[in-house]
């Protein structure tokens, strides 16, 4: 055997390690950098201050009623649908307030800080899209429910988002619940902007009439999912709010006239709101800025006078700002039940009132206080029974032992004739300094796994370079692509450069292609000049299809301003995009023979299948999209369910599979690049014809045959700025679920998440197989048998080609190259969330990028260029 074999063998092995080692690193960093928080086991007891009675509450039964997504413009401005609820803000039976909703704004850890007053853990963000996970719940939680079920004053009842049943098992005694991600399925199974809502509300009056419960929670998805498919803006968005606003009319009505119901409390909120593009999950200031109602006759009686409707706030601040973990203990004190152990927020003071003794008003703050002093000493260790000089307080060695010492000038306090205002003041000062103090221990990293993650990353990344050093040729064409990686990296280090990432890879997708086109000027016969201008527009009319980014989300793009207008252009690219799929398909078979024969009539059948799936999946998810000749389509179509032709699609997929139709396979307009059209909203279907336009100048370009390094280099900017151009972004608001349930009728974590990752990187697996497609030129043009003046530039690639490798090795240099960015982009992340772990964006910012490193690392990365790269490459050597 050959020295170079050896090499070759060995240069494999090196990469195999480091791409193994890439989860590996992963799975060591994640683990310090997203541990679960220690939490009080156990329910709170009337402990604190027991040697004085409880002050009396003025409520004994709840209605909880969560709209999700109901970001406080929604309520409080003037054409809103909200009507009632205003007249009751006007009138003083409603409180209103903006209840302020820290990232990650996504249902499950929001709910978990109304209902517990604690501070979710980031990890909740992936446990939010898993439906099947049981490891969130919080049966053994202190929470609000908990406490109103320990009661015993009456039974818990649930109907809406099955999210509560997951987080609080055998806690509802009667409960209806509706999945909050399968919105988009089968008309006669669901149809997520009204049945979801209408199972909601049919519940409601009959058990309104009932007097065996005291706490009825109501979450409504409706609003939601309307902002997730046309934005806040929506034309059904305001119908939906005056749907709402007759749910608050109904129940408030009830309040008013039925006598079991008179010490109701009635909570309108929403669990976050959203952006301007109608999504949600980050830290803007519509997602973090839900609406907060409190309504009741009795409220009359201590409301404050209000502006209604509010003027408009550009940052959605309306009335007073409360944070959402501010609920637990307001509805302790206004239900009569003790604050939940691991609460972190305050009594919002505006409820005072309802007790006209000081001693009172002094006891539940307090209470609240020393609540949230028992989680600081838990902590820290320190007592709160230790005796503190009244000047040392300020200069005391740790915050947790000035909070303790400041706390007792302030019980002391409570007990002279101090002003009520300034104790009031003393005490929400502290409350603050507490909740930062605990706000900043829930960050508690493990800064050995940290590094040892980060160790790890930087290992692999040294053994890609190693395996690309020995079956490489390295020369100057390697320089952009090390240039790219390194000025990525640095980006990682600028919470606006993640945020607005999409911009860098726009522009060096552009550079790049513009220049590899001049590059050929003095080599080809043909104008390169006028090419890199058609290049240049193409990537311009990608760079503006889809508005991303977080400063300027739901401004106008092309998506906006032309196609959602003229739907029939829109349509008319989506079929011609389908079009030149099956031509290309059909291309590739050649002229006759058996293979062509059998082969043709499943191309026909199979793209009229995907077509038929899309058209039929658009008049159920944005059916206003649907008019014109398309109405006629649609008949045309018949009434098959969606699901089944989800299923004929995927089926046809896999039959493409087995021979003879497998070598459709190996070219890159198989099965490849017709899965993404079918999981990408019909919006974007046009991109894949501008994504051909460019894949047919690269091929023509491609005289002399581009080297390795030079395809890398394309594939990994076109990879990029096709995820962002498909309205990605590095927010987990961007996350696409609106073809998680393509062909399934219920949920399987498995199949959700395989769908989900290809609807949200349809165009980084449809430039994957793109890239392998210039690869296998590559190798033709290299062998002993490629035609005179195609032969490879690089003289030792073309020999490297034909040894022990089989021409693998330009397979083996490209995923070299990739894991190589890779591993160098993990790396940089890593140290970017270690370095800043206390940067006032870590968990809105950087945290999902870590999260998004993740998808390309293993996702994209070790499924699709390596996993589906290699099959498809391998395939097309045989």
């Amino acid at each position: 055997m050959r020295r170079s074999q050896y090499g070759f063998y060995l240069s494999t092995a090196l990469l195999v390690a480091a791409n193994l080692l890439i989860p590996v690193a992963i799975y060591i960093f994640a683990k310090g950098f997203f541990p679960y928080k220690p939490l009080l086991p156990g329910l709170a007891q009337y402990e604190a201050l027991k040697e004085e009675p409880q002050p009396a509450p003025p409520f004994d039964r709840l209605v909880f009623m969560v709209v999700d997504a109901l970001r406080s413009d929604f309520v409080y401005t003037d054409g809103t649908g909200f009507q009632f609820t205003q007249s009751l803000i006007k009138d003083g039976a409603a409180m209103p307030f903006t209840a302020h909703a820290t990232s990650p704004t996504v249902t499950m850890p929001r709910l978990k800080a109304i209902t517990t007053g604690s501070i979710p853990s980031f990890l909740d963000v992936i446990l939010n899209l898993d439906e099947a996970d049981t490891s969130s719940t919080l049966s053994t939680q202190d929470s609000w429910l908990a406490q109103m079920k320990a009661k015993k004053t009456g039974k818990l009842l649930l109907y809406g988002d099955d999210t509560w049943l997951k987080l609080f098992p055998d806690t509802f005694d009667r409960a209806d619940g509706t999945s909050s991600f399968f919105v988009s399925a089968d008309q006669e199974q669901y149809q997520d902007f009204t049945e979801v809502d209408n199972n909601v509300t049919r519940h409601i009056t009959s058990e309104l009439r009932q007097d065996d419960w005291n706490t009825m929670v109501l979450h409504y998805l409706g609003l939601d999912h309307i902002g997730h498919k046309s934005g806040p803006r929506s034309v059904n968005m305001v119908p939906k709010q005056r749907e709402m606003d007759g749910i608050v009319r109904e129940i408030y009505e009830a309040l008013e006239t039925q006598a079991h119901l008179e010490s109701t409390l009635l909570v309108l909120c929403g669990d976050h709101g959203m952006n301007d593009a109608g999504n949600h999950g980050a830290s803007s200031a519509g997602e973090t800025s839900p609406a907060l109602v409190f309504m009741s006759p009795k409220l009359k009686s201590i409301a404050k006078p209000a502006t209604v409707p509010a003027p408009f706030d550009e940052d959605f601040q309306y009335y007073t700002k409360v944070d959402q973990s501010d609920l637990a203990p307001t509805l302790g004190a206004l239900l009569g039940f003790p604050v939940p152990k691991n609460n972190l927020g305050a009594f919002i003071l505006d409820f005072l009132p309802f007790w006209s003794n000081r001693r009172d008003q002094m006891h539940l703050l307090l209470s609240n206080a020393k609540q949230i002093f028992d989680i600081i000493a838990a902590a820290s260790g320190v007592s709160l029974t230790t005796a503190y000089a009244s000047s040392a307080c300020g200069d005391l060695p740790t915050v947790a032992e000035d909070l303790a010492c400041e706390l007792q000038k302030i019980s002391q306090l409570a007990n002279t004739q101090t002003s009520d205002d300034d104790l009031k003041e003393r005490m929400s000062t502290w409350l603050q300094r507490a909740q930062e103090l605990m706000s900043s221990m829930a960050s508690n990293y493990d800064m050995s796994k940290l590094i040892q993650g980060g160790v790890t990353a930087v290992v692999a990344l040294a053994l890609a370079m190693a395996s690309l050093i020995m079956v490489g040729d390295i020369r100057w064409n390697l320089i952009p692509f090390a240039g790219i990686t390194i000025l990525y990296g640095i980006m990682m280090f600028a919470s606006s450069y993640v945020e607005e990432e999409h911009h860098f890879w726009y522009w060096s997708a552009s550079a790049w292609l513009f220049y590899v086109t001049l590059s050929r000027a003095n080599r080809t016969k043909r104008t390169p000049a006028v090419i890199a201008i058609v290049v240049l527009v193409v990537m311009r009319l990608i760079r503006g299809w889809n508005q991303t980014g977080q400063k300027f989300a739901g401004e106008p793009d092309i998506v906006k301003l032309f196609m959602k207008s003229n739907p029939q252009l829109l349509w008319s690219l989506s079929f011609l995009t389908y079009l030149t799929t099956a031509l290309k398909l059909r291309h590739r078979l050649g002229r006759g023979g058996l293979l062509r024969a059998i082969t043709v009539p499943f191309i026909t059948v199979l793209i009229t299948l995907a077509l038929s799936f899309k058209v039929a999946f658009c008049s159920e998810d944005s059916p206003e999209l649907i008019v014109g000749f398309m109405e006629a389509v649609l008949g045309f179509l018949g009434e098959a369910s969606l699901v089944g032709r989800a299923q004929a699609v995927f089926a046809g997929i896999a039959v493409g599979m087995v021979y003879p139709v497998y070598c459709l396979l190996t070219q890159p307009y198989g099965w490849s690049r017709l899965n993404p059209l079918t999981q990408s909203r019909v919006t974007n279907l046009p991109l894949f014809l501008l994504f051909q336009t460019l894949q047919f100048f690269l091929e023509r370009l491609d005289e002399p045959k581009l080297e390795t390094a030079e395809i890398s280099t394309t594939s990994l900017v076109l990879q990029l700025a096709s995820f962002f151009a498909m309205g990605g972004t590095n927010a987990i608001s961007s996350v696409d679920l609106s073809n998680a349930y393509n062909g399934i009728s219920g949920y399987s974590v498995v199949a959700v998440g395989v769908l989900t990752f290809v609807g949200n990187f349809a165009g980084p697996i449809w430039w994957a197989s793109g890239a392998n497609v210039l690869l296998l030129r590559r190798r033709l043009a290299s062998g002993p048998a490629a035609p005179e003046g195609e032969g490879t530039s690089s003289s030792s690639e073309k020999q490297q080609g034909n040894t022990s490798g089989g021409g693998g090795v330009y397979y083996h240099q490209h995923i070299a190259l990739w894991t190589v960015f890779i591993t160098a982009s993990l790396g940089f992340v890593m140290a970017a969330c270690t370095a800043l772990r206390t940067h006032l964006f870590i968990w809105t910012v950087f945290s999902p990028k870590y999260l998004y490193s993740m998808g390309w690392s293993l996702g994209q990365h070790l499924l699709v260029n390596v996993g589906m790269g290699g099959v498809l490459y391998w395939l097309g050597t045989r």
